[in-house]
């Protein structure tokens, strides 16, 4: 009986201090995320990656300027909320040593009107809001001009500003507002362009309310970044792999019904 109580005891303690180890081995990290589906793919991320040793904290930016300054800063040690264009344009101007390490999911961009039930329905002289970030901007200038609503100076890249626009039949005017206050533009303007993460955070439906839609391929695939001193260390690799896993692909595919899609 002695021997059979020491030995109990003896593994009771060993898988205790095997648990406390396995605690103790866990690494948390934050990461940057914007509210809508960006945040909601990482909460379901977090117990994936927290069976495999990692720990997440979700920190939500309302805007797309501050998540890459708190990265570069080291206040967070990712972040999960842009394209490469976006990110190379911000390394760019503001010397960041940040760098993607694996592809997300991709958010076809749409323009969406309160006012009109389709594109042909915009008057003459029409009021249009897009982002007054470069690239966000930009995008939605490409979009209009894949749809055949304008047309723009050859070679501009993902960058076009109005002033690179050549053809413009309906004169269309165009107002530059925050992509977080697209949404709440709409009812100043006949129709605006509006990032998918912030229709979805105003009740807007990216797949069925959009009079024009981004065809789905492109540079604009979203991506994981972090600074990259860190790019190399094992928990970057346990993130990705974890957003990688198939249970997140089925809970995109699930969740968002077309309105985001896994680009990897």
């Amino acid at each position: 009986m002695e021997t059979t109580m020491s030995f109990r005891f003896t593994l009771a303690l060993a898988s205790a201090f095997a648990v406390w180890s396995a605690a103790a081995a866990a690494e948390t990290i934050k990461i940057g995320v914007t509210p809508g589906p960006h945040a909601q793919i990482l909460e379901a991320v977090k117990p994936i990656a927290a069976k495999n040793g990692l720990e997440i904290q979700l920190i939500e930016f309302s805007d797309y300027v501050v998540p890459n300054a708190a990265l570069d800063a080291g206040d967070i040690q990712a972040n999960s909320f842009q394209n490469q264009p976006y990110l190379d344009n911000q390394k760019a101007d503001r010397g960041y040593k940040i760098e993607q390490v694996g592809l997300t999911v991709n958010f076809p961009i749409g323009v969406y009107s309160k006012k009109h039930k389709a594109w042909a329905d915009i008057p003459d002289g029409g009021k249009i809001s897009i982002p007054n970030d470069p690239t966000n901007g930009g995008r939605a200038l490409l979009l209009l001009r894949d749809k055949g609503a304008i047309k723009l100076k050859d070679g501009v890249g993902f960058k076009p500003t109005v002033l690179d626009i050549t053809e413009n039949p309906k004169k269309l005017r165009f107002v530059e507002v925050d992509a977080a206050q697209a949404p709440r533009a709409l009812d100043d303007v006949d129709a605006g362009v509006i990032n998918t993460n912030y229709a979805t955070q105003a009740g807007l439906d990216p797949v069925k309310d959009p009079i024009l839609r981004e065809d789905p391929k492109g540079p604009y695939v979203n991506l994981i970044a972090v600074r990259t001193a860190d790019k190399d260390k094992p928990w970057v690799k346990i993130l990705v792999d974890s957003y990688h896993s198939p249970e997140i692909k089925d809970f995109v595919l699930t969740k968002f019904k077309g309105a985001v899609l896994p680009s990897w």
